[in-house]
């Protein structure tokens, strides 16, 4: 029986170590969900800052280019309004030879 009772106390061990094992593998998976679980957290937060730091620098470009525009607006009327000017100035110092060469065309007679 002392030989029974070795196999006995060999099978004891054995499944002894290999709930131990179960233990261990069961205690990693959990260590490595815990961690997945972490790390996605960390690069949500990661990603929201990311995204806070490109709106920001959005918005700032908007802004910017908004007061650009304005200035550019007020720009562009002044030259629109030059070269209305200078369109004006012109027609009235040519109008008088416009009026003479029509009148030139229109009462010559063709034979």
């Amino acid at each position: 029986m002392a030989a029974s009772n070795r196999g006995q106390g060999g099978i004891q061990q054995l499944l002894a170590a290999e709930q131990e094992a179960q233990r261990i593998v069961n205690a990693a998976k959990n260590e490595k969900l815990a961690r997945l679980k972490q790390a996605k957290e960390e690069a949500e937060k990661e990603i929201a800052e990311y995204r806070a730091q490109l709106e920001y620098e959005f918005q700032k470009k908007v802004s910017e280019s908004s007061g650009d525009s304005g200035a550019n607006v007020k720009r562009l009327e002044q030259e629109t309004e030059a070269k209305i000017h200078h369109l004006k100035t012109e027609a009235e110092r040519i109008s008088g030879d416009v009026v003479t060469m029509l009148l030139k065309y229109v009462t010559s007679v063709k034979n």
